[in-house]
């Protein structure tokens, strides 16, 4: 097993690998060229999206300066938007349904160290994926860890650290991010009359 098939199963492995070396070279050109893109070149920006993540679907924004370990892993579905300064760690998958918002800054790493300082040290790492679900609103400065999965439907108060998985529809915030409450149906009539508010306005 070469060591990209350790990092993307989750194992111990090496980035001073060549091949993992390189595919970081190619990944750091790419957000480089996507960084100096000026606001009007929509169609170099989804070109370049699409050479350098591993799936991207419909109506995808992302701000620069966007920032990545590969770019391979990471997996967008349709209406995304990620704000100013996002990165995203994709030793292993990086999977995001449709409807997702990000705010700034908001970081997610599937990277992780051994917790013993003796095998840390040889430079070994690994890795585990992160899934977030459909229509989910992620606050700016968010740090989501290895090996979380968001339910559908969620939304993460600004700042917060994620540190464990988080059911569907609810609302969640701190550090470590916890459940504060579900999001209700009194939440959906609430903003259905804002909604209607604005159409008649």
């Amino acid at each position: 097993m070469n060591e990209q098939a350790k990092m993307l199963a989750g194992k111990l492995y090496t980035a001073q690998d060549p091949q993992l070396a390189e595919e970081h070279r190619r990944a750091l050109r790419l957000t480089r060229r996507y960084n100096m893109t000026e606001e009007d070149q929509t169609e170099e920006r989804e070109a370049l999206m699409q050479e350098l993540l591993g799936s991207v679907g419909e109506d995808v924004v992302i701000m620069p300066p966007f920032r990545c370990d590969y770019g391979t892993q990471i997996e967008i579905g349709d209406h995304f938007f990620a704000n100013y300064d996002c990165l995203f760690l994709d030793v292993c998958s990086i999977k995001i349904g449709d409807h997702v918002m990000l705010g700034p800054r908001v970081c997610l790493y599937t990277a992780a160290h051994p917790l013993s300082a003796e095998v840390r040290d040889t430079g070994l790492e690994y890795g585990k994926p992160i899934t977030i679900g459909h229509s989910v609103w992620i606050g700016g400065n968010v740090i989501v860890n290895p090996g979380v999965t968001i339910g559908n439907d969620v939304v993460i108060g600004a700042g917060s650290v994620v540190t464990r998985d988080l059911p569907d529809g609810v609302i969640a915030a701190g550090n470590p991010c916890r459940v504060l409450r579900p999001l209700t149906e009194e939440d959906r009539q609430f903003w259905r009359a804002r909604q209607q508010e604005w159409q008649t306005d």
